[in-house]
């Protein structure tokens, strides 16, 4: 079994920012892709970013320039630093990590982390 722990998450003023924090444990061998998404009410969960084994990231427009994605290999660790904090950024932000099982790329979620930006 595969555990997503998020932290980090808060309340603060526009302009601000914050860094969540998510860290994965269990049975794990490798993890591919990890990334966070982000859900606002009555909004579908969307992609925030997103960063390979590698390295390499993805980030959706609406946070280019913004926010950073980054990760620890050796510690099965991901990082969103959020710089420029705007209103709509308000959501709850969920850690996925696609951990590989033999053949197979498994998902696996956090439980979610509050980030809510006042005006």
């Amino acid at each position: 079994q595969v555990q997503l722990v998020e932290s980090g998450g808060g309340l603060v003023q526009a302009g601000g920012s914050l860094r969540l924090f998510c860290a994965a444990s269990g049975s794990i061998f490798s993890i591919n892709a990890m990334g966070w998404y982000r859900q606002a009410p009555g909004k579908q969960r969307e992609l925030v970013a997103s960063i390979t084994s590698s390295g390499s990231t993805n980030l959706a427009d609406s946070v280019k320039g913004r926010f950073t994605i980054s990760r620890d290999n050796a510690k099965n660790t991901v990082y969103l630093q959020m710089n420029s904090l705007k209103p709509e950024d308000t959501a709850v932000y969920y850690c996925n990590a696609g951990v590989v099982r033999g053949l197979y790329v498994v998902d696996y979620w956090g439980q979610g982390t509050q980030v809510t930006v006042s005006s």
